[in-house]
C-alpha cells in the first residue's frame, strides 16, 4: 500500500522542524534521485549542468562505451533522458539529450551498418518528438538552436536502409519554421 500525497502532507504537518530536516537528510542519504533532485533544487544551474553531462555520458555509453562494443540497451539511454527531465524540468537540455540520442544512433549505424527495424523506429520516434518540440510556436528558439543538428541527422542518414532516411527527411520537412525561413 502506498501513502497518498494528502496523507503524506497531513503526517508532515505534525512533524517538528528538526524531524523534517532529519527525514529529508535521511531520504538524501538513501536515494540517488532524491540527492540529484535536491542538488538541482538547492544548487541550481551547476547541479543541472552536471546531471546533463552525466545523462549524456549514459546515453553515449549505450552506443560507444569506453571499452567493448555498444550494447544498444536503448531503454537505458531513454531512461537517462526521462530521469534528467523529471529531476530538472529543463526543457532545452532535455531536448538536447533527445537529439543527442538520435545522433548517437545515426553515428552507430554509419559505423557498424544496418541494425534492425526496432532500432530505427526508436530513433525516428525520438527524432519526431524533437521535431514536434522545435516546431511549437513558443519553442521557435529551440529550432534556432538545434536547426543545424536536425538537418545533419537527415544528411548523415542518406545511405541508411529501412526507409530510415526517408522518414527523417519527411519529419524534417514538416517543420513549420522551415516554411517561415523560405518565405
Amino acid at each position: 500500500m502506498k501513502l497518498k500525497v494528502t496523507d503524506l502532507k497531513r503526517q508532515l504537518k505534525s512533524y517538528k522542524l528538526k524531524e523534517l530536516i532529519d527525514l529529508i537528510a535521511d531520504l538524501h542519504k538513501k536515494n540517488k534521485d532524491v540527492q540529484s533532485y535536491l542538488s538541482v533544487r538547492f544548487l541550481g544551474e551547476e547541479a543541472a549542468k552536471e546531471l546533463f553531462e552525466q545523462a549524456k555520458k549514459n546515453i553515449a555509453n549505450e552506443f560507444f562505451p569506453e571499452r567493448g562494443f555498444g550494447k544498444l540497451q536503448l531503454n537505458i539511454a531513454k531512461k537517462a533522458i526521462s530521469d534528467f527531465k523529471k529531476l530538472t524540468e529543463d526543457g532545452l537540455r532535455t531536448t538536447d539529450l533527445m537529439l543527442y540520442y538520435v545522433e548517437q544512433g545515426v553515428k552507430f549505424t554509419s559505423i557498424y551498418g544496418d541494425i534492425n527495424e526496432s532500432f530505427y523506429l526508436s530513433m525516428a520516434t525520438m527524432y519526431e518528438k524533437v521535431i514536434i518540440i522545435c516546431d511549437e510556436e513558443e519553442e521557435e528558439e529551440y529550432y534556432q538552436i538545434f536547426a543545424d543538428r536536425l538537418r545533419a541527422v537527415v544528411t548523415d542518414t542518406s545511405d541508411v536502409g529501412w526507409g530510415f532516411h526517408d522518414q527523417l527527411a519527411y519529419l524534417y520537412s514538416s517543420i513549420q519554421h522551415l516554411e517561415d525561413e523560405e518565405e
